[in-house]
C-alpha cells in the first residue's frame, strides 16, 4: 500500500507497507525530495548558515537558527552574554509552544474523525471539536497558535525566517515595553486556550501530576478535566485503541536543549551536554546513557548517495547525491540517511524521547527532571501512538514556564552581544526542535565553509534501513499495525504522524502474499 501524503506540512515522504492477515508486516519510508542545503553552503561565508538554514523548515526555523549560531560560536570560540542565551532560548521556546496546538489540531487529531471510529461513544464529541476547519477546538487551537510567535517577532523582527541570533549573541536589545508585551501575549495564550480549553484547570493544578496514576486521578477529579481537550483526546484515544500499536525501535535520544545562561557563556562542543536545562541523553528502555555528537554516524548504503556503504561521522561526510534514483527496496530507496548511535544503534527522537530522558535522576540541581511520561511508559507497556502524543502535549506547560523564566531573568541594562573574532575551525550546534533532535556541524577553512552537515529530527525517524538491514524508527513502528480497512489505512497515518515528520507523505499498500497493490492514495 502506498499512502500519499501521510504528513501535512512540507516535502515528500512515501510510505510503502505490506499487509498480511490484517496487519502491517513490513514497511519502508522514502524521503522523496532532495534538499541539498549542505551543498548550497559549500564555499560560502561562514555566517551564510544563519540566513540559509532557517529556511530548511517553515515551522521550526528558530531551531535551525539556534543550531547555526551555536555551531559558529563553538567554531569561533566566542563569549555569549547571558542575556543573549536567554533571548535565544525564548525565541525557540515560543516557536515550540505554537507548534503544539498547530500540530495537534491541524495535523494529527483530524484523523480521529475518520468514520472507522463511528461506533465509539466519544466519536460525536471528537467530530464536534476536532474536525478540520469546522471543529470548535480546531478553529480556536489553530488560530491561537499564532500568538506565541508574536514574541519571536519582538526579538527577531519577524517569524518565520528571522536571523537575529548571530555569533556572540543576538542582534536585538528588548526594551521594557517589549518584555511587558511578551508577558501579555503569554497570559493571553494561557487564559484563552491553555487553561479553559486544553487543560480545564489551572496550570498549577496540572503541574501537580507526577505519575500516570496522578494523571488518571486528575482526569476523574472534576468533569472539567475529563472534558478538556486533553482529557477528551486521552480518553477517546484509549477507546479507539491508539495505545496498542506504534511501538518503534525501543531506544530514545535527545540532545537536550535550553543552554543555561550561567553555564554556557563560553561554549564548547564537549561542554554542551552538561550545560542544558532540559537533559541530554539516550534511554534504552532500561538505562540512561550520555548522548555525544562524537557517537553519531550516518549510513548511506540504502540512500541515493554515492558515498560508500560504511558508517561515517557527519564531519567526514561529503554529500554526493546519486544521479539515478530508482526505487530499489533491496537497495537504495530514499534521500534520507540512516542515523545511528555508534553503540546503541537506531534511536527514536522527539517529545517521547525527551520526556523519557527527563526522568533521569542523575543531573545537576538546576536541570529539569520529570518522571511522568516514564511512569506512563511503564504502565502502558512501552511506546505507542497514544503515548507519543501525550509526551508532546505534556511539554506545553513546562515550555510555557521556561518562557516565563527567560522573561524574568533578562537584565535589560546588560549586553546582548559581544563581537567575536572569526577564525577557522570546527563547530557544532544542537537543540531540540518540536519534532526532536536537531544539530548542525560546520567546518570553516580559509574563512569559507568547507563542510556543513545537518541531521534533522526527521532524518533520525524517517531514515531507511541501515548498513546492517535494521529498519528506521518509523518503519519499525509501522510493523504490527492493525489495518481495519485496506482501502483506508488510517492507522498507518496515525503511526507516521505521531512522529510529526516534516514531510508530506504517500502510502503504498501491497498484499504481502501476492504482491498485489491494494491501494495508493494521498491522505492530506
Amino acid at each position: 500500500m502506498n499512502i500519499s501524503p501521510v504528513g501535512r506540512v512540507e516535502g515528500d515522504l512515501d510510505v510503502r507497507v505490506e499487509i498480511a492477515d490484517g496487519h502491517v508486516v513490513d514497511a519502508w519510508t522514502q524521503a522523496e525530495m532532495f534538499r541539498g542545503f549542505e551543498i548550497l553552503l559549500r564555499g560560502k561565508d561562514p555566517q551564510a548558515g544563519l540566513v540559509v538554514t532557517p529556511r530548511a523548515c517553515g515551522i521550526c526555523g528558530a531551531s535551525h537558527l539556534t543550531c547555526a549560531a551555536w555551531a559558529l560560536d563553538t567554531a569561533f570560540r566566542t563569549h555569549v552574554p547571558r542575556n543573549a542565551i536567554l533571548a535565544r532560548n525564548l525565541g525557540q521556546l515560543v516557536e515550540s509552544i505554537q507548534s503544539i496546538p498547530r500540530y495537534f489540531y491541524g495535523l494529527f487529531a483530524i484523523d480521529l474523525t475518520n468514520s472507522k471510529y463511528r461506533s465509539h461513544k466519544l466519536y460525536g464529541e471528537v467530530v464536534k471539536r476536532f474536525s478540520a476547519f469546522t471543529g470548535t477546538s480546531y478553529e480556536l487551537g489553530v488560530t491561537i497558535s499564532g500568538k506565541p510567535v508574536e514574541i519571536y517577532a519582538l526579538l527577531g523582527g519577524q517569524w518565520p525566517h528571522s536571523s537575529y541570533m548571530v555569533p556572540g549573541g543576538v542582534m536585538c536589545s528588548p526594551t521594557l515595553t517589549d518584555i511587558t508585551r511578551a508577558w501579555a501575549i503569554l497570559e493571553y495564550f494561557r487564559k484563552n486556550w491553555i487553561e479553559p480549553c486544553w487543560l480545564g484547570c489551572s496550570m498549577e493544578r496540572y503541574e501537580e501530576i507526577k505519575t500516570y496514576d496522578d494523571f488518571l486521578g486528575w482526569l476523574d477529579e472534576k468533569p472539567q478535566h475529563k472534558n478538556s481537550d486533553l482529557g477528551l483526546y486521552w480518553t477517546a484515544g484509549l477507546e479507539f485503541g491508539l495505545h496498542r500499536y506504534g511501538k518503534g525501535v525501543g531506544k530514545y535520544a535527545t540532545w537536550g536543549y535550553l543552554p543555561h545562561e550561567d553555564h554556557y557563556q563560553d561554549p564548547t562542543i564537549d561542554a554542551r551536554a552538561d550545560a542544558v536545562i532540559m537533559q541530554s541523553g539516550i534511554f534504552d528502555g532500561e538505562k540512561h546513557h550520555p548522548m555525544r555528537q562524537s557517537r553519531v554516524r550516518e549510513n548511506t548504503s540504502r540512500a541515493w548517495y554515492n558515498e560508500g556503504a560504511g558508517d561515517v561521522h557527519p564531519y567526514d561526510r561529503t554529500t554526493r547525491p546519486a544521479q539515478k534514483n530508482d526505487h530499489d527496496f533491496d537497495g537504495q530507496y530514499s534521500w534520507s540517511t540512516a542515523v545511528t548511535d555508534v553503540d546503541l544503534g537506531r534511536c527514536e527522537v522527539g517529545p517521547l524521547a525527551r520526556q523519557l530522558v527527563a526522568a533521569n535522576p542523575a543531573h545537576e540541581a538546576w536541570q529539569h527532571e520529570d518522571g511522568f511520561i516514564l511512569s506512563a511508559w511503564r504502565a502502558l507497556g512501552g511506546a505507542s501512538v497514544h503515548l507519543r502524543q501525550l509526551a508532546r502535549l505534556h511539554e506545553l506547560v513546562k515550555l510555557y514556564r521556561q518562557a516565563e523564566r527567560c522573561l524574568r531573568e533578562l537584565r535589560l541594562d546588560e549586553p546582548f552581544y559581544q563581537k567575536p573574532t572569526a577564525r577557522d575551525g570546527r563547530g557544532w550546534g544542537a537543540t531540540e526542535a518540536a519534532r526532536g533532535a536537531l544539530c548542525h556541524w560546520i567546518e570553516v577553512k580559509d574563512a569559507k565553509i568547507e563542510n556543513y552537515q545537518i541531521i534533522a529530527p526527521t532524518t533520525w525517524n524517517v531514515g531507511p534501513r541501515d548498513g546492517k538491514g535494521a529498519r528506521g524508527p518509523i518503519e519499525e513502528a509501522l510493523v504490527g499495525t492493525p489495518i481495519a480497512d485496506k482501502s483506508d489505512p488510517v492507522e498507518v497515518g496515525h503511526v507516521a504522524r505521531s512522529f510529526d515528520s516534516c514531510l508530506v507523505c504517500t502510502v503504498h499498500a501491497y498484499d504481502a502474499k501476492t504482491g498485489e497493490q491494494l491501494a495508493k492514495f494521498r491522505t492530506a
